[in-house]
């Protein structure tokens, strides 16, 4: 496309719109013609938000219903020869807030009036499952043709109700029903894809519906959703160049730089990273670096889960999961990861054969980096808002070798520390320091590992090297003793960088750092 501005579609989700427009498109069409002509009739696939799953169903529906001048030039083109018509079915619950059972029967009730115009109604159909029946099997009577039923975000109200168990229990009913109808239709489905980010095991379409594959986790389909190193440089490498340009980069180093900042979701072991479609369309029209993905919001109810578990956060970077935790959930009251995992904050980073089992980490630096930063205001006392500038502070007080200054930022992080936090006040402590050590390593080299609940950490600048011991209801005395009898500062004593050795002790009883010490 030299010579003329390319068109990201940012935003869009159309298929056709984005064909018409002459918009930016990574061609995917030989995944969703694999995908229609297995033998799966009916499939399930969960990926991030901003994954372009809702492109993925609108490229469906067009296929589908036939559009074969918006395949041209694409897989599909050369792959389908027989191309049909069908009727299909669109439910999209993404654009809706479910705060109560009127909100999501509002939704099913106006899409089921929608079809109901183009397939009729009949009086006896009074709930939204028998008109959902009703509408199927009309429409494959009216057409000739079974029908291909598309529901983008289904999990969306369960996932919006998770800590209302009340609520999530009488979306659950309604979805249950509605879903069925599925099983009881199969005999007018030709086929039938759901997307989300969660896979609710409890819901009927996964326990009742019991042909369902669940692709997420399918090595064929690992790049359905999501941009290709391969793709990446395939298509857009003229667009890399603009974006080297504009930054003042090599064009080496630009690709790099998206690599570490936007690369490294797995859908599938052993499977090569996928970029975040949203992040970097983003950041190749604006020829900015951000934390795009971010910007577009993060759920509390995250953060909840992490709290209510009491999740130590150093678990983020090397998490373990089996299959089955990593596929369903159930209940959110015994871990926290499948959401995390699901919702695209850790990704596979590794698999086990033997034992079946992933280590999950953060996918990218901007997940990471992004992630972190939210956290710190519900673990740290400082306002929302303000993390920013405490981070900057951190960063500039360790470049200066103002160490003092830096403990004093810290222990006010720990101030007003809430009563109810008394009886988890070391994993609290450690939490914090997680929090506020991560966010200071993208600046600086912050190293640490936690061991019996006492952190030890190495910050390096270009001038200094601190080594820290933290202690809890010990002294900041024995701290700095640890770190000459373990001898910690050992590997820098030849290092031109000047060299500081810091113990820190946390008090119970003033729920703070009580005294730091600096040799």
């Amino acid at each position: 496309m030299m010579g003329q501005e390319r068109l990201y579609p940012i935003g869009i989700q159309t298929f056709s719109e984005i064909r018409e427009g002459n918009y930016l498109y990574v061609d995917k069409t030989e995944l969703v013609y694999r995908m229609t002509h297995s033998a799966s009739k009916y499939q399930f696939l969960s990926r991030p938000r901003r994954f372009g799953k809702s492109l993925l169903l609108s490229t469906l529906q067009a296929y589908y219903e036939g559009k074969k001048e918006l395949f041209d030039g694409l897989a599909m083109a050369s792959l389908e020869k027989d191309w049909k018509t069908y009727p299909v079915l669109h439910l999209d619950l993404n654009a809706q807030r479910y705060d109560s059972v009127d909100s999501l029967t509002s939704i099913l009730n106006d899409t089921l009036c929608e079809w109901e115009r183009l397939y009729g109604t009949q009086e006896s159909e009074t709930t939204l499952s028998l008109r959902f029946k009703g509408i199927i099997q009309r429409a494959a009577e009216k057409t000739g043709r079974n029908v291909v039923v598309l529901i983008d975000e289904y999990d969306k109200p369960m996932l919006q109700a998770i800590h209302n168990k009340e609520l999530q229990s009488s979306y659950r009913n309604i979805l249950k029903a509605f879903y069925g109808v599925l099983k009881s239709k199969d005999a007018y489905l030709q086929f039938a894809l759901l997307t989300g980010v969660t896979k609710f095991s409890k819901v009927s379409v996964f326990s009742d519906l019991n042909n369902i594959e669940d692709i997420t986790l399918i090595r064929d389909f690992a790049g359905l959703c999501g941009i290709s190193e391969e793709e990446l440089y395939a298509t857009l490498s003229t667009d890399i160049q603009e974006l080297a340009e504009a930054t003042g980069m090599s064009y080496e180093d630009t690709c790099r730089r998206l690599k570490e900042q936007y690369d490294g979701y797995h859908f599938a072991e052993r499977t090569s990273g996928m970029y975040n479609p949203f992040s970097l369309l983003n950041v190749l029209k604006s020829k900015q670096f951000r934390n795009y993905w971010f910007e577009t919001g993060t759920p509390t109810y995250l953060v909840e889960l992490l709290k209510e578990n009491h999740y130590p956060l150093e678990h983020l970077t090397y998490e373990q999961a089996t299959t089955d935790t990593l596929t369903g959930i159930d209940t959110v009251d015994s871990s926290p990861i499948p959401v995390l995992y699901q919702s695209g904050y850790l990704t596979i980073k590794d698999y086990d054969p033997e034992f079946e089992t992933y280590t999950l980490g953060f996918p990218n630096k901007e997940v990471e980096e992004g992630f972190t930063r939210f956290l710190l205001p519900y673990y740290a006392h400082i306002r929302s808002g303000s993390s920013a500038f405490h981070i900057v502070n951190f960063v500039k007080e360790v470049r200066s070798g103002n160490i003092d200054g830096f403990m004093k930022r810290l222990q006010s992080f720990f101030s007003d520390t809430p009563y109810e936090l008394v009886r988890d006040l070391e994993l609290h402590y450690q939490n914090v320091l997680f929090i506020i050590f991560r966010l200071v390593g993208f600046y600086t080299q912050a190293e640490y590992h936690t061991s019996e609940g006492r952190v030890d950490l190495v910050i390096r600048t270009d001038q200094f090297i601190y080594v820290m011991e933290f202690k809890l209801d010990g002294t900041a005395e024995e701290a700095l003793q640890q770190i000459e009898e373990k001898q910690y500062a050992l590997p820098f004593v030849s290092d031109s960088r000047r060299l500081f050795k810091v113990g820190v002790n946390f008090s119970n009883a003033t729920r703070n750092i009580e005294k730091w010490l600096v040799r």
